[in-house]
């Protein structure tokens, strides 16, 4: 990915003290005018999250949005004026916010159920599009789009935005580029966090919209635990529970089917074994990754107690033994990434699809990666409907989805 070639000295550029500097004497401070528009789909909390960031870079201009939602949209216009002068173009229709001329790339944030109507439409305007995570909220939804995508003369790029967190771009760094702990043979992430936010009529409380949990909130870490194996999935376990959260939640006469607490078994077909562990009733934040190979081990970890920072801790540690030498290091991104979204992570997707943009290469989630993210999760949701292992092979046959084996 490229890199600027001059430093933004953001702190300093929007200091009161600096307002004396005009437009001729700003070098340092200077932004260039957005290369590329975009509209943004879908004006939740990913939205004007993705709305923040790309007005924060500057690559991209938000031109316009879309919303089933009257309210959501004019909360976004508003939330929007807070930090932009731009005029925002507001779409009485989907159809009119994916195929206007003036803009170059669409962003789909609309809730997860609703992605592929969504893509159909949008991809039919021919522009770039980012498509949030989960891809799909099923198998069949998800092979459609990686088909879709196949054969789109354009990219679509979607937001698996956790390879981006510092700790896990370092752990990558680390294990797959320095190969400092050797072959890989065993992955453990946790996740420790609150409930699931209020989402505009609940949809994330209940599977049918969301996916499940492991499809929702997981296929995150799927992704990345997928990225670290290095190879196929063969066979997923995992037992989980609704054991605290939502239990009297009731919305139009249903009650919420949320699992929030889960764990997960993968195998792989080069022999990695990785786990995944999930608890939603926790008061902070708190996520780790742990690498064992045959050299070393590597743990990267992340916290945010919201209760009382603005910002998270994160750390990754090399462990080598007799192999080398063993350190920990403190990591953070500067403030104003850290505090843009998602840790920074959101930020760093933005560059990356900026980057394809330019027609560049980068390390953003590919639709087929997106894919095999809902497939792990898909697998994890049927073993503990089931109470059984999932084989990964007889689960895309039963699909018709035999041919992603490879």
């Amino acid at each position: 990915m490229s890199t600027p070639t001059k430093p933004r000295l953001r702190f300093f550029e929007a200091a009161s003290g600096q307002r004396h500097i005009t437009d001729k004497d700003r070098y340092l401070y200077r932004t260039e005018p957005p290369a590329y528009r975009a509209n943004v789909i879908g004006t939740g909390t990913i939205g004007l999250e993705h709305m923040r960031v790309a007005s924060l870079i500057g690559s991209i201009a938000i031109h316009g949005i879309f919303d089933t939602q009257r309210h959501s949209m004019t909360i976004a216009a508003e939330e929007y004026r807070r930090y932009s002068d731009d005029a925002l173009e507001c779409y009485d229709s989907l159809e009119d916010a994916c195929m206007d001329p003036a803009v170059d790339a669409l962003f789909i944030c609309t809730p997860n159920y609703s992605h592929i109507d969504v893509l159909r439409t949008a991809i039919k305007s021919g522009k770039a599009i980012f498509l949030e995570k989960p891809m799909a909220t099923t198998l069949a939804d998800a092979i459609e789009i990686h088909d879709l995508a196949e054969d789109y003369d354009n990219f679509i790029q979607v937001g698996l935005q956790y390879r981006y967190k510092a700790p896990y771009v370092e752990a990558r760094h680390e294990a797959l580029q320095r190969e400092t702990i050797g072959t890989i043979r065993s992955i453990a992430m946790r996740e420790f966090r609150p409930p699931f936010l209020d989402k505009v009529s609940q949809w994330n409380k209940f599977a049918h919209y969301s996916g499940g949990t492991l499809v929702e909130k997981c296929c995150h870490y799927f992704d990345l635990i997928n990225l670290f194996a290095g190879a196929a999935p063969v066979r997923v376990y995992a037992s989980a529970q609704q054991a605290v959260n939502y239990k009297d939640f009731d919305y139009a006469g249903d009650g919420s089917d949320i699992d929030d607490l889960a764990s997960v078994i993968i195998d792989y077909a080069n022999g990695v074994q990785a786990t995944f562990s999930l608890c939603m009733f926790c008061p902070n934040f708190e996520e780790d990754l742990t690498l064992c190979g045959d050299l070393g081990r590597i743990v990267a970890t992340e916290s945010f107690d919201f209760q009382r920072s603005a910002t998270a801790r994160s750390a990754i540690t090399v462990e080598l033994g007799e192999h080398g030498a063993t350190r920990h290091t403190d990591l953070s991104y500067t403030n104003t990434v850290e505090t843009s979204g998602h840790h920074g992570a959101t930020w760093f997707e933005h560059q990356a699809f900026v980057e394809r943009l330019r027609g560049n290469p980068n390390t953003a989630a590919t639709p087929r990666e997106g894919l095999w993210s809902v497939i792990v999760a898909s697998a994890a949701q049927a073993s503990v409907a089931s109470g059984t292992a999932i084989d990964i092979q007889q689960l895309l046959r039963d699909n018709d989805i035999a041919r992603m084996g490879a």
